[in-house]
């Protein structure tokens, strides 16, 4: 227990350095695969993760991040944004409809479009609120009954009902492969799937395999344990 409890105190340091390195990464890979984009997309995914952890990566520059709750989001976020701005918080979880309006009120991106009935709750929220932000549809590349997304038979539906009958701003798709398979064969669905429709920004890539990402063409990677270290349970984080 001590030396678990030590790691997490000597953990909050290296967040900076830690920063450094998986954007080293990210701009080698990118290089290596002669990648289309100039510049890919760090997302710094602070679920679980305190002020005081996320604060040392604001001051290493950082400035995109993504939450998987919106009340945790609500609690951390809004006193963050007051002393640092030009912060983008994308949201990365699943959303329910009951929580459509919080959500486009506090988020700057959704990337987890993954129904039409929550295309059509975000689509009548930002009509209702005047504010436009971008969303991708979340696509269930590995077709697993119990995770959130659209099947791959059916992305051409939900974009085409998304652009027209919505206007919804649909700039890209998103996907989380499935933990027990080679990602590369998902992120390569992705990709194919959004050149198909004319979508230019492609999330997909964690901690695990955000390089494998990168070589599939991921214009923005989802990045949290490799920057912040597992999740610990942190006071005040809505957990």
């Amino acid at each position: 227990m001590g030396l678990m409890m030590g790691a997490s105190k000597n953990s909050i340091p290296d967040i900076q350095e830690n920063l450094r390195s998986v954007k080293e990464q990210i701009a080698k890979v990118a290089k290596d695969t002669l990648h289309e984009h100039t510049e890919i997309k760090l997302v710094a995914v602070t679920k679980m993760q305190g002020s005081a952890q996320i604060r040392e990566a604001l001051l290493a520059g950082q400035k995109v991040f993504g939450e998987n709750r919106v009340q945790e989001a609500e609690e951390k976020w809004p006193n963050l944004r007051n002393e640092f701005p030009g912060i983008q918080l994308r949201m990365i979880g699943p959303l329910q409809r009951n929580k459509v309006k919080r959500a486009v009120k506090l988020f700057d991106i959704i990337e987890t479009i993954d129904r039409l009935e929550l295309a059509e709750a975000v689509a009548q929220e930002m009509h209702n609120t005047n504010r436009r932000i971008d969303c991708f549809v979340q696509v269930n590349t590995g077709e697993e009954p119990q995770k959130a997304g659209v099947l791959p038979t059916n992305v051409n539906k939900i974009v085409e009902h998304c652009r027209g009958k919505l206007g919804l701003p649909l700039v890209g798709l998103m996907c989380i492969p499935p933990v027990d398979e080679e990602p590369g064969m998902h992120f390569g669905l992705l990709a194919e799937m959004a050149r198909r429709n004319g979508l230019f920004e492609i999330s997909m890539g964690m901690s695990r395999d955000y390089k494998t990402a990168i070589a599939f063409g991921a214009t923005c990677v989802r990045v949290g344990t490799a920057i912040f270290g597992e999740r610990q349970s942190v006071t005040g984080a809505g957990e």
